[in-house]
């Protein structure tokens, strides 16, 4: 059972971290600094669904 908590833990953390990049993209002035945040919170999704399965890299769609 604990090993089953893991990955959920992970993928839950991985899709806060990338909400976290999405909300400072959205508050970045800097058009660059903003993609560069977009990029990395989509590549943290596309991880998250590569180790976890489909629909565990994010919560709702964009």
């Amino acid at each position: 059972m604990n090993g089953e908590s893991q990955p959920s833990e992970r993928a839950r953390q991985m899709r806060e971290k990338a909400e976290e990049l999405e909300h400072a993209a959205q508050r970045a002035t800097d058009p660059a600094e903003r993609q560069r945040l977009t990029r990395k919170a989509l590549h943290i999704r596309e991880k998250s669904e590569q180790e976890n399965g489909p629909g565990s890299g994010t919560m709702d769609p964009m």
